[in-house]
């Protein structure tokens, strides 16, 4: 059979991710020294009808698979008719840990009941308070719901788009239990002042590290630094399986724990499914598969290659457009050693493009041919925290003064957060697994819209 193309078209890519309409061309340019095209129609931006480089760009196709290399195990899974949890998902976890430098894993169905499942098994329930950035997924926040504790957010560094470290302790209380701190993006938290504030307070530290797959601080692999690390497999993560996720600790009891809550409360090494053991604890059903486990297999022996790409790119990328007016790319913390880069991130403001909306970039973006996005809307307003509050549940756990939603708005504002939403443009993870020309292609289409920024705002006028 034939190996995976590596590379997609346009079109393609667009049916097959859910950021779509997305797309950035070669074009005339001054930054960086990039190349310059010579014909006049050329340096036109293609929403002014000037022709798009990249209208059939070849996009590093994602997820990626290789039937010569891949199969073998997968197809030995389907025919042993053996799919439930078994050999195969051990063997997953056990690269999964050896790959992090961790002692344990636990594969679980997805990355938010892996954060489910290490919220609960750590003890935090109704009347407890988790301190969580508002600039993440909904999963975050969802699983600290789920275990009927509160969600209270702390604003974010706009440089890194993380928690702040400055801004955790005015937002601890007698009630705090935890802070998850969420390596959004890929980028890794400030773990250093995270974990001594931990200690200060004796606060548990949940790494939410489900876009942060082989990403370091301090030479050691986020996930592995707190109490507990969660990871998702999601179809569009560096590690993708199409569902999937994983709790790792050093803490066997901990581990332990999470196996029987997963697996209907039964105790730890109790065989998958027995009904004569009897249960230990109140649980749930969250295994992981055996064809999901050899996938995973597959995927895991390229991805330290893939990371090390992504981070070539990524800050080749940032060198290119740093100085362009009104970019401003990502900032790593000083002891971050590697990121994942599930997202190449910079804010875009519209001062340097003289007043062009981010929509209006954004649309001149996909007109010559590169995904982009604008990322997450605050967390910390949305209409599910309401929702929750006036549940019959909360209202049972909690005093009326504390599901107060305009109070609870009020207390947990994030100004930083809001600003950042609204500058805010995100490249996908497998755009930067493609070449030194498609990075250089992105920095002209930039600089090209960059270039025309006035004749682009009167597109707006007609």
């Amino acid at each position: 059979m034939k190996a995976f193309s590596s590379r997609l078209s346009r079109r393609t890519f667009l049916k097959q991710n859910s950021m779509a309409g997305l797309g950035v061309a070669l074009a005339s340019s001054s930054v960086a020294g990039l190349p310059v095209i010579g014909s006049k129609a050329a340096q036109v931006p293609a929403i002014l009808g000037g022709p798009s480089a990249w209208a059939e760009v070849k996009w590093p196709v994602w997820p990626q698979w290789n039937p010569a290399t891949d199969e073998k195990q997968v197809l030995e899974v389907l025919r042993s008719g053996i799919w439930s949890r078994a050999e195969v998902v051990t063997q997953f976890e056990k690269e999964w840990a050896a790959a992090l430098g961790v002692k344990r894993c636990l594969a679980v169905v997805n990355g938010t009941n892996a954060l489910v499942t290490a919220i609960n098994q750590l003890g935090i329930q109704a009347g407890d308070e988790v301190l969580v950035p508002p600039y993440t997924f909904i999963a975050s926040v969802s699983s600290i719901l789920s275990n009927g504790a509160m969600p209270v957010f702390v604003d974010i560094d706009a440089e890194t788009f993380q928690i702040d470290p400055a801004k955790i302790e005015a937002k601890i209380t007698p009630r705090t239990k935890a802070i998850l701190a969420v390596h959004i993006l890929g980028l890794p938290v400030d773990m250093d002042r995270v974990m001594a504030i931990a200690k200060k307070h004796k606060l548990l530290v949940i790494e939410d590290a489900c876009q942060a797959h082989l990403a370091e601080y301090d030479k050691k692999k986020v996930g592995t630094i707190g109490d507990a690390g969660c990871f998702s497999f999601q179809n569009s993560k560096n590690l993708p399986i199409g569902e999937g996720g994983a709790i790792v600790s050093n803490n066997d009891h901990f581990i332990d724990l999470c196996f029987s809550y997963t697996n209907f409360g039964n105790p730890y090494g109790s065989a998958v499914g027995a009904v004569s053991t009897g249960s230990i604890m109140q649980g749930t059903k969250l295994r992981f598969s055996e064809y999901q486990a050899a996938i995973g297999i597959a995927q895991l022996k390229r991805l330290d290659a893939q990371t090390t790409t992504r981070n070539e790119n990524a800050e080749f990328l940032k060198s290119l457009i740093k100085d362009i007016s009104g970019i401003v790319p990502y900032k790593l913390y000083d002891k971050v050693t590697r990121g994942a880069f599930h997202l190449f991130p910079f804010r875009y403001q519209k001062e340097g493009f003289k007043g062009l909306p981010r929509e209006a970039f954004l649309n001149a973006l996909k007109a010559e041919g590169v995904p982009c996005s604008s990322g997450y809307t605050p967390l910390n307003t949305q209409p599910y925290l309401k929702d929750t509050f006036e549940s019959e549940n909360y209202k049972r756990m909690y005093p009326k003064e504390m599901l107060d939603i305009n109070k609870y708005d009020e207390a947990n504002k994030c100004p930083v957060n809001d600003k950042v939403c609204s500058e805010a443009v995100w490249f996908t993870q497998n755009m930067l697994l493609g070449t030194k020309d498609d990075m250089k292609a992105i920095a002209s289409a930039i600089e090209k819209i960059h270039n025309n920024v006035d004749k682009i705002k009167t597109l707006g006028q007609k």
